[in-house]
């Protein structure tokens, strides 16, 4: 899945996400299924930003929801020259074989200027299940 530009963000920071269903860490019988997701966020703007932090909404689609916070990601905290990307990979436990992840990354300038840049939905699917909407 791809999620877009963020187009309320002060400079054009892209994200793109790919998932993948983890058979090896789920137990579907005790509703616990596992996905990676890997992020490679790109800085298309005319000048450096840090990402100081991230807050992530993950439901499965039963309904259940989790909150997650933090500094950075992966104990990091990014700093993107114009035209440079990050990647990283992380994981997330679903209670269902669907659902889905939206967020977003908060950044700053060199100057401290600060803004929050949305990353919009992208979904978990075990392969092999249909998702009806």
């Amino acid at each position: 899945m791809t999620a877009g530009p963020m187009s309320d963000a002060p400079e054009p920071i892209h994200v793109h996400v790919t998932t993948r269903y983890l058979a090896e860490r789920s137990d579907p019988d005790h509703g616990r299924y596992a996905f990676s997701y890997t992020v490679e966020i790109r800085n298309d703007g005319k000048r450096p930003f840090q990402l100081l932090r991230r807050h992530w909404l993950v439901e499965s689609d039963n309904g259940h929801k989790q909150e997650v916070s933090g500094e950075g990601v992966i104990g990091q905290q990014p700093r993107l020259e114009p035209g440079h990307s990050f990647r990283y990979s992380s994981w997330t436990l679903l209670q269902t074989p669907t659902g889905h992840m939206r967020g977003r990354y908060y950044w700053v300038d060199d100057q401290g200027n600060g803004f929050w840049a949305p990353v919009p939905p992208f979904f978990f699917e075990v392969p092999g299940t249909r998702v009806l909407n």
